[in-house]
């Protein structure tokens, strides 16, 4: 019967995944709401409100950018092939490259430009449309969110009753992958979102075009380790110099320094706090494995994921190893 559950529940895993870890991390609000309005009572309304909370403050604007992201990297893939705007500018570039290596090994930067960006086209926008812009998936995504919020404080004092391991250690192995979950999704995933939406505001600002694009790619950026957007402003401050926009290229120097560069030492403590982290590059892979694997929703499901292994290990290192 275990097995047989599974088959059925299989197809909705992504749903009923994302629909728990965004419980966990709106369990505060609808905490708060449910003591402080409703006194205990009516959790069902504190629920409804914690949802339409998140949907106005995250999921709308998130909508807006997934689609005005697609049609920005179709626009950019467009001025970067033949007869583009761009295309000039890239011929440009490689010829000067091919000048000073052996023309045995020539420099191809339009193919490898055409390359990468057919496969940006396609795939975000698999990654921003092909399940978060279904409305049924969307809908089960909310059902399954309003149920954990109303009912999850019951279902995890449930589990912990018929769960073989002693309630001690059940309640640290729920209590480390809450703390875990909160670090990746309120820590990692949200500083990945506030910096790139900085870094797309600053590219906005002074002149950089399909700046939501490119403030997309800066939130992935951010993942990776020392680097982080710079991936994505160094190029963009090359690219004003390059055009002759030398003080635009200032500001935007200036702004990937100071607004998106030191955001990460005041936000990130009060965001994350003391919530387990695991390394940004673990995170980077996780997210863009999960991406692999089950389109949008490996954006919650890979980190997930690997935050409940990296629970599991301490446990077992704490616990059984150690002795």
């Amino acid at each position: 019967m275990t097995l047989l559950c599974l088959v059925i529940f299989w197809p909705f895993l992504p749903i009923i995944l994302i629909g728990a870890a965004l419980a966990v991390v709106l369990h505060p609000i609808y905490t708060w709401i449910h003591g402080r309005l409703f006194r205990g009572h009516a959790s069902w309304l504190s629920a409804l409100i914690t949802i339409t909370i998140f949907i106005i403050i995250i999921a709308a604007p998130i909508a807006f950018l997934g689609t005005e992201v697609v049609v920005q990297s179709r626009s950019l893939y467009v001025s970067l092939t033949n007869g583009g705007s761009a295309s000039e500018y890239i011929s440009q570039i490689t010829s000067s490259i091919n000048n000073y290596i052996p023309e045995t090994k020539a420099f191809d930067l339009s193919s490898l430009f055409h390359s990468g960006l057919s496969f940006l086209t396609s795939n975000l926008g698999n990654i921003f449309s092909a399940t978060l812009n279904t409305g049924l998936s969307i809908f089960f995504i909310m059902l399954s969110l309003f149920y954990f919020l109303k009912d999850g404080d019951r279902w995890k004092v449930y589990l912990v009753a018929v769960s073989p391991l002693p309630d001690e250690h059940d309640e640290r192995i729920l209590k480390m992958l809450g703390r875990t979950v909160n670090g990746v999704m309120r820590g990692n995933l949200l500083m990945a979102l506030v910096q790139g939406l900085l870094l797309g505001m600053g590219l906005h600002i002074f002149g950089v075009p399909n700046a939501a694009l490119w403030g997309v790619l800066a939130g992935i950026a951010s993942f990776v380790p020392t680097v982080g957007t710079a991936l994505v402003s160094i190029p963009a401050i090359l690219y004003l110099l390059i055009i002759g926009e030398t003080l635009p290229a200032v500001g935007l120097a200036v702004w990937a320094s100071v607004a998106v560069g030191l955001i990460d030492n005041f936000l990130s403590p009060v965001i994350v706090g003391k919530n387990i982290e695991l390394p940004p590059l673990i995170i980077l892979f996780a997210v863009l494995g999960g991406i692999t694997l089950f389109g949008a929703a490996g954006i919650f499901i890979g980190p997930l994921a690997v935050s409940l292994f990296y629970t599991l290990i301490r446990i077992y290192h704490e616990n059984f190893q150690a002795k």
